[in-house]
């Protein structure tokens, strides 16, 4: 295979799985799960860091160790979001965001209005933004539009580990954005809905529950991780296609006896 990186905003990352920090049973099994899975970015929500003394939290375990992208999580309205852009950014030295703008508190659904409103304020005042949005083909290719430097459609809600719930639409998303970096953002449950959603042709997948909450968030990591890596190595051998029928692994044709 030729040299396949994964280059958002000029910049290459590492590895196609990024791996949020909520949810594991300890910091230390975080941690560990993070180096399992060779984490490419290491995504922090603002709301839960005190950015003013990160030795009170476990953001002192992170910096240095990971790359760290900030995420919006929480925020329901886009001056709420810019905000906490501009907090992250002086507190972590990095104009980098996960832009994530909620619409409902029990579905966790983007809001597309006040998502796309929040997108274009925030790259005009030069941030790097990867947002986070519904498995809409017309939502996201506005956020492509509006100069998002990867745009990352949900496969099912939050947490849910449902896996992916309409592979058509997110195809699709793939076919409209073919030079658009797309990461895979909630809703993987396991290393086999990982592998499918690399097989599609997407760039990345980015795993938080499945990880933390599994019962060995290490050991699922791993799996994680050669899941992902399997899926790419598969999108660019090009698999056979679906046919109707059957056809034989030992052609007769040309034997004396046919």
């Amino acid at each position: 295979m030729v040299a396949d990186p994964l280059i958002i905003a000029g910049e290459t990352i590492h590895s196609r799985l990024w791996v949020g920090t909520s949810r594991y049973p300890s910091p230390q099994v975080m941690l560990q799960a993070l180096e399992a899975a060779h984490a490419g970015l290491v995504t922090v929500s603002v709301r839960r860091l005190n950015l003013r003394a990160p030795q009170e939290t476990f953001l002192d375990l992170l910096v240095g160790r990971f790359r760290l992208l900030p995420n919006t999580a929480g925020c329901y309205t886009a001056e709420e979001a810019v905000f906490l852009a501009e907090l992250s950014k002086e507190a972590l030295q990095t104009n980098w965001i996960k832009l994530e703008v909620i619409g409902d508190e029990h579905t966790l659904w983007p809001d597309p209005e006040e998502l796309l409103s929040a997108a274009r304020e925030l790259v005009k005042r030069g941030f790097i933004v990867l947002a986070y949005a519904p498995d809409d083909p017309m939502v996201c290719q506005r956020l492509a539009e509006a100069g998002c430097a990867a745009v990352m459609p949900l496969a099912a809600p939050i947490g849910s580990g449902q896996g992916i719930r309409d592979p058509e639409r997110l195809a699709l998303i793939r076919h409209k954005l073919p030079h658009t970096p797309l990461i895979i953002d909630a809703g993987i449950g396991s290393p086999s809905d990982a592998a499918i959603a690399m097989e599609m042709g997407y760039d990345g997948i980015l795993v938080n529950t499945a990880i933390a909450e599994a019962q060995h968030p290490v050991l699922m990591a791993e799996a994680m991780r050669l899941a992902v890596e399997a899926g790419r190595k598969a999108y660019h051998a090009g698999r056979i296609p679906r046919v109707s029928y059957a056809r034989p692994s030992s052609p007769i044709e040309g034997l004396p006896w046919s």
